[in-house]
């Protein structure tokens, strides 16, 4: 699992990579493409208007010279350009550029911004011009604005052909690539979103093999700490079975009955840690129903500080208590409180140093509505990762040469269960060396 993870993780980031690469060439090349047709597309179109200006030229002086036998005027765009001057002071341009803009709408361009110069060969400059045509003529940006001219001059084969001076139309259209982009808006939209998904999916792929990896390590350690927590006690029910078959104790009463008792004294601490499995898939399963009632909590606290002692003793340890709560009155579940006092303690209890006494310190104090439940300890503490971690399921902290800890991980994981159960809230502080404080928060029983 250690080698195939990353392997995993480099597949699916070069395919990431590779996916994204794909969408990003085929819009640049669509773009690419979109911008030849609208520019094929703005050429045609300001070509057949200037055509138009050219036919309108020999129409004007053919009208001049008599009566006409052709069919130019009956032509609706010839229509639309009989008000024009042949002059190129008297060309109205924005009649121009409505009709290429008409053109264009009806070839599917729409939104097109064209600036129109028009200019005489005589003189060799622009006579008329839109607004902006000169600054965009002039720019040196031929990236982003389009241009193209095209002469206007009798048509060919007329006998105005060469009576007529030339002229020319400019047409500028800027930023066509945000034209083009424009017109793509919703291909581009549409190809973001599917990558998004695809980079969603890529996340939550990658997230839940974390998770897999993350559950398979506490899988692992649980199989190893309960094959532990119940080799022991099997092996000495085993010894104890075969000394309670030696002939010299069968015969004696007295050592009958201490075998005996390490068997029960065993087989009830395998039970609590089958218990103590169980109720953690309960809690899991959201199966545990709380059983409220009024309780003084002071009274709890002192019952289960009480089986400590002896333990602590034992240790040349202590307990102390300052159960200072002017208000202690709660509803609580008397067994699931009483289990997370008692799984508090014996954390503080567990995690004492080597040939330190454990002191554990128990505190409380009340406001208006809530009581605060404090348990400090002078055992290993713990560093910022551990304290990240302390309430997951199954997750044991490090204890470095502390080797005697025992236990599934499930206790201050059933703790926060429990305290969130009784509407409260757990925080820790703790600092490396120098022991713990967990603090909690529950409300008081409305009177």
């Amino acid at each position: 699992m250690k080698k195939i993870f990353p392997l995993i993780a480099i597949l699916i980031t070069l395919s990431l990579i590779g996916t994204i690469f794909i969408q990003v060439s085929w819009i640049k090349n669509l773009a690419l493409v979109k911008e030849d047709i609208i520019k094929q597309k703005i050429y045609d179109a300001a070509k057949k208007v200037a055509n138009e200006l050219s036919s309108q030229a020999s129409v004007k002086n053919s009208l001049a010279s008599g009566p006409q036998k052709n069919n130019f005027l009956k032509d609706p765009y010839i229509k639309d350009f009989q008000k024009f001057s042949y002059s190129a002071r008297d060309i109205n341009l924005e009649d121009v550029r409505k009709k290429i803009n008409q053109i264009l709408e009806d070839a599917n361009v729409k939104g097109v911004n064209i600036e129109l110069g028009y200019a005489s060969f005589d003189d060799n400059s622009f006579k008329n011009a839109t607004k902006n045509f000169l600054a965009l003529y002039q720019s040196e940006d031929k990236i982003n604005n389009y241009h193209c001219n095209f002469i206007i001059d009798a048509l060919s084969g007329t006998a105005d052909e060469n009576l007529i001076g030339k002229n020319a139309l400019f047409v500028v259209v800027p930023q066509i690539k945000s034209l083009v982009y424009k017109s793509l808006i919703w291909r581009i939209v549409s190809a973001i979103l599917f990558t998004l998904v695809i980079l969603a999916a890529f996340y939550l792929t990658f997230i839940t093999m974390l998770r897999q990896k993350k559950l398979a390590k506490i899988k692992n350690d649980f199989i190893n700490n309960m094959t532990h927590e119940f080799k022991t006690p099997i092996a000495t029910i085993s010894l104890a079975v075969d000394a309670m078959r030696n002939d010299k104790v069968i015969s004696n009463k007295e050592k009958l009955g201490y075998f005996s008792g390490i068997i029960k004294e065993e087989n009830q601490r395998m039970n609590r840690q089958v218990e103590t499995i169980l109720k953690a898939s309960q809690l899991e399963r959201q199966e545990v129903e709380l059983a409220l009632k009024p309780f003084h909590v002071h009274e709890l606290i002192k019952d289960v500080a009480d089986n400590f002692r002896l333990q602590l003793e034992d240790k040349k340890g202590r307990i102390d208590l300052s159960l200072h709560a002017s208000n202690d009155l709660m509803d609580v579940d008397e067994v699931h409180f009483s289990n997370l006092i008692n799984n508090l303690l014996d954390n503080a209890i567990k995690y004492c140093k080597e040939n330190v006494p454990p002191v554990v310190k128990v505190f409380t104090q009340s406001n208006a509505k809530k009581l605060i439940l404090k348990v400090e300890d002078n055992g290993i503490g713990m560093n910022r990762e551990t304290v990240k971690k302390i309430f997951e399921r199954f997750y044991r902290a490090h204890t470095g040469n502390l080797h005697n800890v025992k236990g599934f991980g499930l206790g201050l994981s059933y703790v926060k269960t429990m305290v969130e159960a009784h509407a409260g809230e757990i925080k820790v502080e703790s600092t490396l060396g120098k022991g713990s404080i967990f603090t909690v928060e529950f409300p008081l029983k409305k009177s």
